[in-house]
């Protein structure tokens, strides 16, 4: 494996002429880009007893970008050499057409650093990689007889970026990420069930591969399988919820976070446009867009235009206060950017993407929240959602959720689907638990076939008055 840090100016292009075709490429215009990526990425997954599949990848390429107005020229290569960037310059260049803009304010420079440089692969061989797979599996399946089969994953990558910018700034940053993630089913009585737990961020697989670690990992994964395996069918029908802490912050950051990114609000196509300043949410709700969180899976130390990243309020105590935002959103909006514009590499263009999303804890001790609900679900885990940005509906499966009557938290139930919209979903929240807390670092985010790596988090909640799919009363 070449750990040589990536240099594109040493090795590919001269920094004089890159500058000089991209000032070409932008004359005119208002804004734009070089953006560089070296991103190296590793994967080993084991299976049903065995290494299934063992991966390594490596890619590296540029995009250029011309703005002008709401219109945005992008070109991209595999090919870092002067004569691909002439090319991408002149594709680029048909977005400025014949120009009159004003080149936009370089970001900010920052000296901040909120997570380490080094290759997290490198943490350890790839034989021990595969050993520590291998001890995870007969763990697992020595936890419980009824464990049928056992996956196991470790996954490790570095994304290294330069931008340069037509004043002549340059920046870099080189983004780590590790993973570690372990699954089990279950069986008995001839009924299988399935749990999973892992997560990581933005640090070496070293703390992820200690035995204390994945240990603790394989026993909340077969914790939930085991509770699945004797969930009951879930309620139907409009009644109160409480979330968990922690991961249920997804829907969150599904039923409200995407509508609350500029380009959604500039466009009016948001449930949120036009309502700044204006309640949107129950008295109490506080919800922050923090890309600054130290090591989190989230957080990136610039965003993909060169800002910095910033901790941004955008609900505060029930109020829309702030969106997230882009260059090129951001100026047409004329507000400030809030380094939020990424991108999921160096064939995309950036756009307003959430980093770490979560809603600040009230004062509301947990188990006074659950106790609260007199006839519904308490929801600790979820799978896949989808939302409709245009109104904010969601649909969101559980894959961990039980049945509550009269504050008592009862059997577990299976097949719960959570049905509402982001709006009135913030305005019937009744209870804030003092739990905040964020996920373990899973979440990825996609948005017109981009996929980023994102953070949630949340409080214990209490929501009145959500739809529950499932099977009948």
């Amino acid at each position: 494996m070449n750990d040589a840090r990536f240099s594109p100016f040493d090795t590919h292009l001269d920094e004089g002429n890159a500058l000089a075709i991209l000032r070409e490429a932008v004359a005119g215009g208002e804004d734009g880009e070089l953006f560089l990526e070296r991103r190296r990425s590793e994967a080993l997954v084991f299976d049903d007893g065995r290494l299934r599949n063992a991966s390594y990848d490596a890619s590296e390429g540029f995009g250029l970008r011309a703005v002008n107005g709401d219109v945005a020229g992008y070109a991209h290569s595999t090919e870092i050499s002067e004569r691909a960037l002439r090319r991408a310059a002149e594709t680029a260049r048909l977005a400025v057409g014949s120009g009159g803009g004003i080149l936009a304010a370089p970001p900010a420079g920052t000296n901040r650093k909120l997570y380490t440089e080094a290759d997290p692969m490198a943490d350890a061989s790839f034989g021990i990689k595969v050993e520590t797979l291998r001890e995870i599996d007969a763990f697992a399946r020595a936890l419980d007889p009824r464990v049928v089969q056992v996956s196991a994953t470790i996954a490790a990558s570095l994304q290294e970026v330069f931008i340069l910018r037509p004043e002549g700034g340059l920046v870099s940053d080189i983004r780590p990420m590790s993973r570690l993630n372990v699954s089990v089913i279950v069986e008995e009585n001839g009924r299988r069930e399935s749990g999973g737990h892992g997560g990581g961020g933005r640090s070496g697989l070293a703390a992820l591969m200690v035995p204390e670690h994945w240990q603790s990992v394989a026993r909340e994964a077969l914790r939930i399988a085991l509770v699945n395996l004797r969930a009951e069918p879930a309620p139907a029908g409009v009644m109160d919820v409480a979330l968990g802490a922690g991961w249920p912050g997804v829907l969150l950051h599904e039923a409200v976070g995407h509508g609350l990114e500029g380009d959604f609000n500039r466009k009016g196509t948001s449930a949120f446009a036009g309502l700044m300043g204006q309640r949107v949410a129950a008295p109490g709700v506080t919800v922050l867009d923090d890309g600054t969180i130290p090591d989190r899976r989230g957080s990136i130390t610039i965003d993909d235009e060169g800002t910095p990243s910033g901790r941004n309020v955008l609900i505060e105590d029930g109020i829309l206060v702030g969106f997230m935002q882009d260059r090129q959103n951001a100026r047409l909006m004329g507000v400030k950017t809030t380094g939020n514009g990424r991108r999921e590499g160096f064939a995309h263009i950036p756009m307003p993407r959430m980093t770490n999303t979560y809603m600040l804890g009230g004062n509301a001790e947990p188990g006074s929240v659950v106790a609260e609900v007199k006839d519904g679900i308490y929801a600790v885990g979820f799978g896949g959602g989808q939302v409709d940005i245009t109104n904010g509906k969601f649909v969101f499966s559980c894959t961990e959720a039980y049945r509550v009557k009269n504050g008592v938290v009862g059997a577990p139930v299976k097949g719960a689907t959570l049905i509402g919209d982001g709006a009135t979903a913030m305005r019937n929240i009744r209870a804030i638990g003092n739990d905040m807390k964020l996920d373990p670092g899973v979440g990825n985010c996609g948005k017109a076939g981009q996929w980023v790596p994102v953070g949630v988090g949340q409080p214990t909640l209490l929501i009145g008055g959500l739809t529950v799919g499932g099977s009948a009363a």
